[in-house]
């Protein structure tokens, strides 16, 4: 079994963080892109320019973030005069309270979020646009474009996760190079069934989403700027896909029966040696004591498996008093190395940092997924994403479980597009 690599404490991040905020706090020359796609002088916050300020920051986060921020708030307040309170909330309830109360002289200056929360909060006007610069270049690709709407970032991101498979390597010594070659070396170990993946009774498409667009058939398009686009849906390229998702449902190697708990249940006990997962069922390989690694995502086709990322951050309140203040405590704290590092250390998944991300790399669990997301793409954050969802896992799910694949995606395909339409 892989154990966790143990990274540096917290004791010198008061200092180090100093360092990177002395580091930053002067680069407000970048620049970043503009809606047009044209650059736009960057004015990211220095730490010299609330620190003659008063007042507060409210920052909402989940319990795990709560306590990895605190001695961050503390070294804030130090530095620049100004408190931080970190207010634990419900990762459940965070974004409905904060669509609730952005507006509201009782608001957050600052919430942890998902990047596909974007959408909504810029359309219901209470996530203010966050002027990165060049700071922009620090981190991955795949967490800054996650992070922009519109040609705008909209969120400091800290973390990436993504979909890999987890491999039970004493019943498979060698990573697969294909689905078929995974499902055929299961099986020659003796394997009813070789792999698992989560879906249930009303399908589960983010799961299946790496083996669709290896057959070319993303959910949507992008425009000029490289952000999705509902008007080029192109659902409808996924025939092929549909196929192939009807033929695994017969075969057994893709099925509705196969819930997250029974997955997870299968893997541990060695009777699958596949496990298609993301970073937060890697505890329960641990505690079940399979000796395991990480691969990427075994492709049906020719071409790579690119399973959806999402990114995690921290968005500015539009309604905010002290926006400066808080896109300063985002940029030039949150943004840091050190910091990132100890939001790594409290969930275990990717930093959105680079440098960050390498130190955590070298843990050879976060590095299997690191390089099973480097093919990653962002969920989309568009508002039409949802109306996607409505239909689409329980259509896959129908296909898996006999329906006609082609009548059913069509249908598919037609619903979304009326929707869309709407």
């Amino acid at each position: 079994m892989v154990n966790k690599s143990q990274l540096a404490g917290f004791g010198a991040l008061a200092a180090a963080t100093a360092l990177a905020l002395s580091a930053c706090g002067g680069s407000g020359s970048g620049t970043t892109p503009s809606s047009s796609g044209s650059a736009a002088p960057a004015t990211s916050a220095s730490s010299s320019a609330p620190a003659s300020s008063s007042g507060s920051l409210t920052v909402w986060v989940d319990s795990e973030r709560a306590a990895a921020l605190k001695d961050v708030a503390a070294d804030y307040e130090k530095n620049t005069g100004i408190k931080v309170q970190i207010v634990s909330k419900a990762t459940d309830k965070i974004k409905d309270d904060f669509t609730q109360q952005g507006a509201s002289a009782g608001g957050p200056d600052v919430v942890m979020g998902a990047h596909d929360w974007i959408g909504e909060l810029v359309k219901n006007g209470i996530a203010a646009p966050i002027e990165l610069g060049d700071k922009s270049a620090d981190f991955s690709d795949v967490a800054i474009k996650a992070s922009t709407y519109q040609g705008k970032a909209y969120m400091l991101p800290y973390a990436v996760e993504n979909l890999a498979l987890l491999r039970n390597t004493e019943l498979a010594p060698e990573a697969p190079t294909s689905f078929d070659d995974m499902i055929a070396t299961g099986k020659k170990a003796g394997l009813k069934q070789p792999f698992v993946v989560e879906q249930g009774k009303e399908g589960n498409p983010y799961h299946l989403y790496p083996f669709q667009t290896a057959f070319d058939a993303p959910v949507f398009g992008t425009d000029a700027n490289g952000d999705y686009d509902a008007s080029k849906l192109l659902l409808g390229q996924g025939t092929k896909f549909a196929d192939w998702l009807a033929e695994q449902g017969k075969a057994g190697t893709i099925s509705t029966e196969i819930t997250g708990d029974i997955a997870a249940d299968k893997f541990a006990k060695g009777q699958s040696a596949y496990w298609l997962t993301g970073p937060w069922n890697v505890k329960a390989a641990e505690a079940a004591g399979v000796n395991f690694t990480v691969d990427p995502i075994p492709s049906p086709t020719d071409k790579e498996a690119a399973p959806f990322a999402g990114v995690k951050g921290f968005f500015v309140n539009e309604h905010s008093e002290n926006k400066l203040a808080a896109t300063d405590f985002l940029v030039n704290y949150l943004g840091t190395e050190p910091v990132q590092t100890k939001l790594f250390e409290s969930s275990a998944v990717l930093p959105a940092l680079k440098a960050a991300a390498d130190k955590a790399a070298s843990d050879p669990i976060i590095a299997g997924f690191q390089k099973a997301g480097a093919s990653a793409v962002p969920m989309p954050a568009i508002p039409e994403m949802g109306v996607v969802f409505e239909s689409w896992g329980v259509s896959q799910a129908a296909i898996l479980d006999g329906k006609d694949p082609q009548k059913t995606w069509s249908d598919l395909v037609a619903k979304v597009e009326k929707a869309i339409a709407k």
